[in-house]
């Protein structure tokens, strides 16, 4: 196998085959053939050029593989893809502008108006916003289910469902989805699962393996790992049947793209991956949230040290949780490797690895001593992002989740004395004095 261009699925039990580290170092490129630079170049082209008009032609009939405008499709950026779809077990993957972009794109290119999805409730705001404010004006509804028990997503399956969404580690809740569980569900009612697994990275959970048919993560996050760029990236497990007529979008000649009937006029490699080329060729080639090439190169750099970061995430999350449990100025904790949490054991089973760099927890003193705890803090960073090599905190009653009402913040498991803690990959000693700083202030 020529593993540092490999594109196709890798068996991980194969001893022949590349583990993880090696793909993530390497798979996707090979040295350039001219100049034998090793690196990944990073290609600032708006455009390519054809061959001659027979070719353009074929390009734009999906009839022969190729870039015609960054919009759709760059070869940095194909790099990326490449190197998400054999890490998270997938056939495909387009990289977007951000997560958001990700998950919007992925509802619209399912769903229609008329149409309704199914999804967990403890949501990141901006999602919870999306599927409960947004798409409803678009004529697409989100119908939540008030909890993680399969039962619950199953009740509200009706025949206008679409699709089934859930996050691997909610946020910021932390309470961590029983994916296979909830997948048994999709399978039985014919829908696609998606995933958003960006707390657990490919590197911590396969949601692939469990059972997801479409998984996307954040860029942003542990993945791109340095808090330098912004986007998202959607795997096709390619193994979804999108030719049952309730799939709309799929089965009808489809105006945004010459009549195409993207279960039908497909070759079978092709139609294995409807959905992702459908997601490339019609959203995101006609409404325009790319990844700029030199964003996907940035996150490269970040992929390549991904199974060296996770675990110390993981530890020095850990060791925080275990402080704060502990502590008599913390009214409660939660992490998923925590032992006493209510998602240990699931964590236990899906998570062998470490369960994530998230730690969330409750400052007894309500909103105002969680206040004075962030603004105590010197070595964290009091800003709205996680993932980051560096410590973060923030309290998302008051940011991240201001946009919802209070009924909706507890139903996405946002307490008013929340406060998020992101951990980084410092030294684990340094950590615990800050936050031991931050409470004797309070």
């Amino acid at each position: 196998m020529e593993w540092r261009a490999m594109t196709k699925e890798v068996d991980m039990a194969d001893k022949k085959s590349p583990r993880f580290e090696t793909i993530a170092v390497q798979a996707g490129h090979s040295p350039d053939p001219t100049t034998r630079a090793r690196a990944v170049p990073l290609y600032r082209s708006s455009s390519f050029t054809f061959k001659d008009a027979a070719h353009a032609i074929r390009l734009f009939n999906l009839e022969e593989k190729g870039d015609i405008y960054s919009r759709i499709s760059n070869p940095t950026n194909e790099v990326l893809e490449t190197r998400m779809s054999l890490l998270e077990g997938g056939l495909a993957s387009v990289a977007v502008a951000s997560g958001t972009a990700a998950i919007f794109n992925t509802v619209i290119t399912i769903a229609k108006a008329g149409e309704e999805i199914v999804s967990a409730s403890n949501l990141y705001g901006g999602t919870f916003t999306m599927f409960d404010a947004i798409l409803p004006d678009l004529g697409i509804r989100a119908r939540f289910a008030q909890d993680l028990n399969p039962a619950s997503f199953e009740a509200l399956i009706n025949e206008k469902t679409r699709l089934i969404y859930i996050e691997s580690i909610g946020n910021p809740g932390l309470d961590l989805a029983d994916i296979e569980a909830i997948a048994e569900v999709a399978k039985r009612n014919h829908l696609p699962l998606v995933v958003d697994a960006t707390f657990t990275t490919p590197y911590l959970l396969k949601a692939i393996e469990l059972g997801a048919d479409i998984v996307i993560n954040s860029l942003t996050k542990w993945i791109g790992g340095h808090g330098t760029a912004i986007g998202g990236i959607v795997t096709d497990a390619g193994r979804f049947d999108w030719s049952d007529p309730k799939f709309t979008l799929f089965n009808r000649p489809d105006p945004n793209y010459h009549g195409l009937r993207w279960t039908k006029d497909l070759t079978p490699e092709q139609t294995r991956i409807a959905f992702a080329l459908r997601f490339r060729n019609v959203p995101l080639r006609n409404l325009g949230a790319c990844l700029s090439p030199d964003n996907a190169w940035i996150f490269l750099q970040g992929l390549e040290s991904l199974h060296l970061r996770m675990p110390r995430h993981s530890e020095n999350a850990l060791a925080v949780a275990k402080l704060l449990k502990n502590h008599p100025k913390v009214a409660w904790v939660r992490y998923p490797g925590l032992e006493g949490d209510a998602s240990y054991a699931l964590a236990q089973k899906l998570l062998p690895q470490g369960a994530g760099g998230m730690v969330v927890f409750g400052v007894k003193g309500g909103r105002a001593a969680g206040q004075k705890f962030i603004e105590s803090l010197t070595l964290f960073s009091h800003l709205a992002n996680v993932g980051d090599a560096k410590s973060l905190a923030i309290h998302p009653g008051s940011t991240t989740h201001s946009q919802l009402t209070d009924e909706q913040q507890i139903a996405s498991g946002v307490t008013p004395d929340l406060v998020r803690l992101s951990i980084g990959i410092e030294n684990v000693e340094d950590i615990i004095v800050d936050l031991e700083r931050g409470l004797a202030a309070v």
